[in-house]
């Protein structure tokens, strides 16, 4: 079913016969547009409920909403809402709108009242016709600029009769100094067309079961992500002006803030393997903050491929221990406190076939204690037992993520796989059935006799799936879910709230197979075969390791 185009129109009462709302305190409601709609009167609160809870869907300006109480009771309903003649008010929701830039912008509570019309046919109400949003404001107090100049905006569903169809229509009360709204060049029509056009499409929705394909914020809640958020890129969003590479300052602040916002959440949760978490101090730079005494991985990070290092100072400046690699030092990291993330910033080209000839042998219990596998030569170790290893775009070290996540006894993981490598050429999709006889078959293991693969799939959340008719970074993604699981990790999918059009990040916080040594086998047979391909190549390290 395709959805009907979106069609308003400014009101008219020639051509309109419904009249307005009526007050009885005799405020004047004025009829700013209507559209039709093909939902029912049954499905039209659904909609309406979308437009309660989403309300930063129709504004850039508006971070979220915040449910501050709920009632259905009409005694307990505020009586700050409108009296209407022949409607009954029977559900209030107060919410808080958040704004995304609260030190420019301030917060405003709204109250959301539900109306059904009132009926001697029945003792039992019909369901809501009309949704009134009423700002809460006191002492004289401004609207902010993202709220229309109204004292309340009426979102009402017309019954249609003989030819006319249903409609959704939009009334007002405007502010004494409000423009016209029935000036269609004024911003308060504008804003009340973008308002219908927003609700028209959630009545589709309503009415087709709409579901979302991809499910957001599974693992880390939205409101402790953009709570978060906001603290940080206050504190580092004037690194956008002191930017030293050539790249866009504006994207990779932002998504750099953003994934150590993600990281620090969800490490917060204390799911390690292997080991207990443990918290922070509980002051850094004498700045009170909760996540100081958070838990975090007891062996610290390591950013696999870390580029301008701000992932790094971000999570180092903020109390955690860690280290980056790269093959060569970026402008960037000369500008970083020399004393601290200088310090955790290394020149060193990872060489996944050299770390395997450092692990336990076939059939071997591995680490016992947290013995290091990769140091500088000071003696700096970032790489042991324990460490959790990041991986954000990560090129050819994506595949060896889970791989060395696993041989190395890794506390955990979390992979944004960007440009698509197997082990030791490039992921391509006219490519796969080679993959599929060297690789995939192997790694699949049972899951290609299981009838339930589809389900296996739908179940990643990773958007997509794996057929023909799929983008190749769909596929992608897929293939290194499957092998992380045969790599023996229950599977973990989000997709990320970054500026970046590859923001699927794949975590590993638990043991999907309780037998390490039949999964250190599985490792180990991926290496064994990468060996025998004799293809793979390391990146040499450019200019001096070791002086980062």
């Amino acid at each position: 079913m395709q959805r009907p185009r979106f069609e308003a129109v400014p009101h008219n009462p020639v051509n309109d016969s419904v009249p307005c709302l009526s007050s009885k305190d005799e405020d004047k409601w004025t009829a700013v547009c209507a559209c039709s709609t093909e939902v029912s009167l049954d499905l039209f609160e659904v909609a309406l409920l979308q437009l309660v809870h989403h309300p930063e869907y129709n504004s850039t300006l508006i971070l979220r909403s915040d449910i501050i109480e709920e009632t259905e009771d009409p005694a307990e309903i505020s009586k700050c809402v409108p009296v209407l003649k022949g409607m009954k008010p029977i559900k209030n929701i107060h919410r808080k709108l958040l704004p995304r830039r609260p030190g420019r912008d301030p917060s405003i509570e709204q109250h959301c009242t539900f109306y059904s019309a009132e009926s001697d046919a029945t003792s039992e109400l019909p369901p809501p016709s009309c949704l009134i949003l009423t700002p809460i404001v006191e002492g004289g107090a401004q609207l902010p600029y993202y709220h229309p100049a109204v004292h309340h905006i009426a979102f009402r569903y017309l019954q249609g009769s003989g030819d006319d169809s249903q409609r959704i229509r939009i009334e007002v009360i405007t502010l004494p100094d409000a423009p016209d709204p029935a000036d269609i060049n004024s911003r308060l029509y504008r804003t009340c067309l973008a308002l219908l056009e927003t609700l028209h499409r959630y009545c589709w929705g309503a009415l087709t079961n709409y579901k979302k394909r991809v499910q957001h914020d599974c693992l880390v809640s939205r409101e402790e992500y953009q709570d978060l958020y906001l603290i940080l890129r206050e504190k580092y969003k004037h690194l956008v002006e002191q930017w030293q590479e050539a790249t866009d300052p504006l994207k990779h602040v932002f998504e750099d803030i953003g994934i150590a916002t993600y990281l620090m959440l969800l490490w917060k949760q204390g799911i390690f393997i292997g080991e207990s978490a443990i918290g922070g101090t509980s002051q850094s730079d004498g700045i009170e903050a909760p996540w100081h005494s958070w838990p975090r991985p007891q062996a610290g990070f390591l950013d696999f491929g870390c580029g301008n290092g701000l992932l790094v100072h971000i999570l180092v400046s903020e109390g955690y221990h860690g280290h980056g690699i790269d093959v060569r030092a970026r402008t960037s990291w000369a500008h970083y406190p020399p004393g601290t993330t200088q310090a955790h910033l290394h020149v060193h080209a990872l060489d996944p076939l050299l770390i395997g000839t450092h692990l336990p042998g076939e059939g071997e219990e591995f680490f016992e204690e947290s013995e290091p596998l990769l140091s500088t030569s000071e003696g700096v170790v970032f790489l042991q037992k324990g460490t959790f290893i990041i991986a954000n775009h990560a090129d050819e070290l994506t595949p060896w993520t889970p791989v060395l996540a696993t041989l190395c006894g890794a506390s955990g993981y979390l992979s944004i796989p960007c440009c698509s490598w197997t082990f030791d050429v490039k992921f391509e999709k006219p490519r796969i059935r080679e993959y599929d006889t060297f690789f995939e078959t192997k790694l699949s293991g049972d899951r290609r006799k299981d009838a339930n693969e589809e389900a296996f799939i739908e179940s990643l959340n990773l958007g997509g799936d794996a057929g023909s008719s799929s983008s190749a970074y769909s596929v992608y993604r897929i293939w290194l879910a499957k092998l992380s699981s045969y790599c023996g990790w229950k599977i973990e999918c989000e997709n990320l709230r970054i500026p970046s059009t590859r923001n699927w990040a794949i975590i590993g916080r638990r043991r999907d197979k309780e037998d390490n040594t039949e999964i250190i086998r599985r490792s180990r047979w991926i290496l064994d075969r990468v060996k025998e391909r004799e293809m793979f190549k390391t990146r040499k390290p450019e200019g001096k390791a070791g002086d980062h």
